[in-house]
C-alpha cells in the first residue's frame, strides 16, 4: 500500500508515524493531509534506511540538493564526496541529476549510501541514450524510457521529475508567443525537441496511467516538472508557463484517484513582486498539492551569486506557500557546481526555509531564533555556534572569545554594556 492508499484507510504507517514526530504535529492531522494529497511522505519501498520525509501543507520547509555527473565531468567519488556534504550540512533530500558515464552505478551508489530521500529525472537517462546511440534526441524511444522510470523506481528512488505537461498544445502557445529564453528545462527541452520532431504527444502523458502504476507499486512520489518554467525574469507568468500548470492540476487528480503521491515544481526565474501571487495561483491550480520550487532567482544578472538571488526568492515563495525549496548553487548557470558551491547553495536555501518557516510561526523555528539571541547577549560563544546554521563558518569567522566581546565592538560591546549597566534588561522568555 501507499502511503496516500492508506491514509485514505486511516490507517497510520510507522513512516507516517516518523514524519508526526519530526514534524511535531498530531498524526491524526497529518493523516488528514496527506490522505487529501497535500502531503506527501517521501518513501520508496525499497529504499531500505530511508528517513521518510514529509513535504507539504503546514510542515516545515524542506530543502534539496542537486548533485551528479554530467558527460564532461563524471566521476562517482566526487559526487559520492558532494552527498556526504549534502548529509553534513543538513539538506533534507538529494537529487542525481547525472548524465555523465555510469548512471546505473552513481544512482545504485547513491541511493545505498544515504539516508536522506533521493531523487532523479529518469528522462536524462533516456535522452543520453538516445544521443549516444544516434546523436539525436528525436531517436528517444518510449519504450524505454518508461524502463528507466521502472528502473530508476526499483532502485528505491524516492521522488522522480517527470515532465507530463509538456504537451504538444503547450509548446505550441509557446511558439505562438514567443520567449527570450524559449525552455530552460532540460527534460522540457528534450521532450519539446522530441514531439516537434516526430510530430506526436508527449508520451509520458499519454502513458500517463502507465506511469501511475510504476510509481504506485513502489511508492515513489510523482514530481511533475515544469517543463515551462520561466529561464528569466521576463519570462514570468507567461501563457505557455500556466497552461502547463492547469495540465499538472489535471493530472494531480488522477493520480490522487490512482492513489499515487504527487508533488508540483513551480519557477524558476520571477521578479520579486510576483512571487508571492504565482505561488497562490500555482497552488490553487493545483488543488494545493506540495510545490517544489527552484529558487525562484529573482534577478537574472548575478552569475556567481545566485544562491543569493535564490535564497531571496525562495524566502517569499516559501512564506507565500511553497513547501520544498531546491537549492541554487553560486555556479548555477555557469557550470558544475564543486563540493564548496553545493554547501553553500544549501546553507543559503536553508537560511530562506529557516526565514519562511519563522514567518508562517512554526513554534520550532521561532525557538532556534530565541535559542540564539539568548545565547548572544550572554556572549556565550560556544552556545552560538551550537545554534549557527553554519557552526564552522561562526567558528572561522570569530576572532574572539571572552566575555569582551568581538573584535567588532571590544570592550564598548553593547550587549556588556546592557549586563553591566542595565541589570535586568535581558529578557526572561
Amino acid at each position: 500500500m501507499t502511503q496516500l492508499l492508506s491514509a485514505k484507510a486511516g490507517k497510520i504507517t510507522p513512516e507516517l508515524e516518523q514524519v508526526a514526530v519530526q514534524e511535531k504535529i498530531d498524526q491524526n492531522v497529518l493523516l488528514d493531509r496527506v490522505s487529501k494529497g497535500e502531503v506527501v511522505i517521501l518513501a520508496n519501498i525499497n529504499h531500505k534506511n530511508v528517513i521518510p520525509t514529509g513535504v507539504g501543507n503546514g510542515l516545515k520547509v524542506k530543502v534539496n540538493a542537486n548533485i551528479g555527473t554530467s558527460h564532461k565531468k563524471s566521476e562517482i567519488s566526487n559526487e559520492m564526496h558532494k552527498l556526504r556534504v549534502c548529509e553534513e550540512a543538513k539538506a533534507d533530500t538529494v537529487m542525481d541529476l547525472s548524465t555523465g558515464n555510469d548512471i546505473d552505478e552513481t544512482r545504485r551508489k547513491l541511493i545505498s549510501s544515504t539516508s536522506l530521500p533521493l531523487g532523479t529525472v529518469p528522462i536524462y537517462q533516456a535522452g543520453v541514450d538516445a544521443i549516444n546511440i544516434n546523436d539525436k534526441i528525436e531517436s528517444l524511444d518510449e519504450d524505454q524510457l518508461f524502463r528507466d522510470i521502472e528502473k530508476h523506481c526499483k532502485d528505491g528512488v524516492d521522488f522522480i521529475t517527470v515532465h507530463c505537461g509538456v504537451t504538444q498544445e503547450v509548446v505550441q502557445a509557446l511558439k505562438e508567443q514567443g520567449r527570450v529564453c524559449g525552455i530552460v528545462s532540460r527534460g522540457g527541452s528534450m521532450l519539446a525537441a522530441w514531439m516537434e520532431k516526430n510530430k506526436r504527444q508527449n508520451p509520458l502523458y499519454t502513458r500517463y496511467d502507465d506511469l501511475l502504476d510504476i510509481a504506485r507499486a513502489y511508492d515513489t512520489t510523482l514530481s511533475l516538472g515544469d517543463g515551462l518554467r520561466p529561464g528569466c525574469g521576463n519570462d514570468a507568468g507567461d501563457r505557455a508557463q500556466y497552461m502547463e500548470t492547469i495540465v499538472l492540476g489535471e493530472l494531480v487528480n488522477r493520480a490522487r484517484k490512482a492513489s499515487v503521491q504527487t508533488m508540483i515544481e513551480g519557477p524558476g526565474h520571477v521578479p520579486l513582486h510576483l512571487i508571492k501571487g504565482m505561488i497562490q495561483q500555482i497552488k490553487v491550480l493545483t488543488q494545493n498539492a506540495p510545490l517544489y520550487v527552484l529558487g525562484p532567482l529573482v534577478t537574472d544578472i548575478a552569475p556567481g551569486y545566485d544562491h543569493i538571488t535564490s535564497a531571496i526568492g525562495g524566502a517569499i515563495a516559501a512564506s507565500s506557500g511553497a513547501d520544498f525549496l531546491c537549492y541554487v548553487t553560486p555556479s548555477e548557470h555557469l557550470g558544475l557546481p564543486e563540493v564548496e558551491q553545493v554547501k553553500a547553495g544549501i546553507i543559503a536555501t536553508r537560511i530562506a526555509a529557516h526565514a519562511a518557516d519563522v514567518s508562517n510561526g512554526n513554534q520550532y523555528s521561532i525557538n532556534q531564533d530565541l535559542l540564539m539571541s539568548k545565547a548572544r547577549f550572554a556572549l556565550d560563544w560556544k552556545a552560538q555556534a551550537n545554534h549557527s546554521i553554519d557552526p564552522d563558518v561562526f567558528n572561522e569567522y570569530k576572532l574572539l572569545e571572552d566575555k569582551e566581546g568581538c573584535t567588532m565592538c571590544g570592550k564598548f560591546c553593547s550587549m556588556k554594556q546592557m549586563q553591566e549597566h542595565l541589570v535586568g534588561t535581558g529578557s526572561k522568555k
